[in-house]
């Protein structure tokens, strides 16, 4: 049976034409296998109208719903809290799989993953039994965490203040990549002691406003806009202390990188396989090639084999990173700070190779495909505008430091969500 609901939730806050609210639950996903299915089952509906989303700017508000309430935003909470509690390497692939059919959906939850991790590492039993059961129930996590005209992403303005038993948040954010769509905006902000914390703001609260204003050239249906929190109170078991899970060694910001990576290897993989299919179907052999077809151009050939090894050492290396955040979580205790930078240089070894094969591949594309390639109709520029909008995330040239200092000087990598 499809693991994609017929009749897909209600958008948040809306209702029944009686008043009532909307009560369908997500289909809840059992196991590493049916996870990977269902992506694919995902993806291949995804990608029926993605072209026509990105050039229309069309918001996918139905399409997350499918999405979500396959059960595939659910996968990582733990078994004993009634989930998959997926293995990473089955996160990435599934990720990968949904990027390369829209890498737009495959963002959205990106930092809903990350979220949920945060509940899991710092979040007390009733928070978790709360928020694992919304997120089953197919319930989706936003985000406020960056702000425009700081001096650097960790230079935080908003204040998440204790007052009366409850939390007050007051700020502007922006690149809130999925607050548009999300059942919970979850605002970074920072106390008094600047420690960071985490309100998980309902949609529809009082305060809470959400701005449709992305206007980036790529990654264009991510509604990554503002996300405005005025003096929004909430209720002491929606906060979470965020600080604790870069304060102390853990995988949160290896995770978080590791699934940016997935998407990149996504798009990727998708600029690979429409170039393949281009020239196959449409593009002519160069006038010196002496060859009937531009699949048999000797140098089209080279070029094709070149953008295969590339894609699949990013692969390799994306599969080795999440096999080794598997072998840190399961190893029986908490992981050390030796595991985390380990975990750390890992991810950025992969996440180097996926982000020069997303911008590789899609600028590839029009070499080997010719001209008619660039017709507004193919849309194919697509890939590229995306490629280099989600890879400017956390700069890769950041990366070769990080690992080349861990190598050759013993630096461990600081911990942070970019790490």
């Amino acid at each position: 049976m499809s693991a994609i609901p017929q009749n897909t939730a209600t958008r948040p806050g809306s209702t029944h034409s009686d008043g009532s609210s909307e009560k369908a639950l997500a289909h809840i996903i059992r196991d590493d296998a049916e996870a990977i299915a269902s992506a694919h089952e995902v993806a291949a509906r995804l990608a029926v109208h993605a072209s026509e989303r990105d050039r229309e700017r069309r918001l996918p508000r139905e399409e997350i719903d499918w999405f979500s309430q396959a059960g595939l935003w659910a996968i990582t909470v733990p078994k004993e809290y009634g989930g998959a509690g997926v293995s990473y390497v089955t996160l990435t692939e599934v990720i990968k799989i949904i990027a390369a059919a829209d890498p737009s959906l495959a963002q959205l939850p990106q930092n809903h993953l990350g979220l949920v991790d945060v509940i899991a590492l710092t979040g007390t039993h009733e928070q978790k039994q709360f928020f694992f059961g919304e997120i089953l129930r197919g319930k989706r996590f936003g985000n406020g965490f960056s702000e425009k005209g700081t001096k650097h992403v960790l230079d935080l303005k908003t204040r998440v203040t204790a007052e009366d038993g409850e939390y007050v948040v007051h700020g502007t954010k922006f690149y809130s990549t999925g607050a548009l769509f999300a059942h919970y905006v979850p605002i970074l902000g920072l106390d008094d002691e600047r420690r960071g914390w985490l309100a998980y703001i309902p949609a529809g609260t009082a305060g809470l406003q959400v701005i449709d204003d992305w206007s980036g050239f790529g990654q264009r249906t991510t509604a990554s806009g503002t996300v405005i929190a005025d003096q929004v109170r909430v209720a002491a078991s929606h906060v979470f202390p965020a600080f604790r899970v870069s304060d102390q060694p853990t995988l949160n910001g290896p995770i978080s990188q590791v699934i940016q990576a997935a998407i990149d290897a996504g798009i990727g993989r998708a600029a690979v396989d429409d170039t393949l299919k281009f020239v196959r179907e449409r593009s002519r052999p160069w006038i010196d090639s002496g060859v009937e077809r531009a699949s048999d151009d000797p140098l089209v050939i080279r070029e094709v084999g070149h953008l295969h090894i590339q894609l699949h050492a990013a692969e390799a290396l994306l599969e080795r990173a999440a096999r080794t955040l598997d072998a840190i979580a399961t190893q029986g205790h908490a992981p050390s700070e030796d595991d985390i930078a380990r975990a750390s240089v890992a991810v950025g070894e992969a996440k180097v190779l996926t982000t020069e094969i997303a911008l590789l591949a899609s600028e590839k594309l029009f070499e080997l495909a010719g001209t008619q390639s660039t017709l507004a109709a193919h849309n194919l520029d697509r890939h590229w505008r995306n490629a280099r909008t989600h890879t400017l995330h956390d700069p890769v040239r950041w990366k070769y430091h990080l690992v080349g200092n861990y190598y050759l000087n013993g630096i461990k990598p600081a911990r942070h969500p970019w790490n």
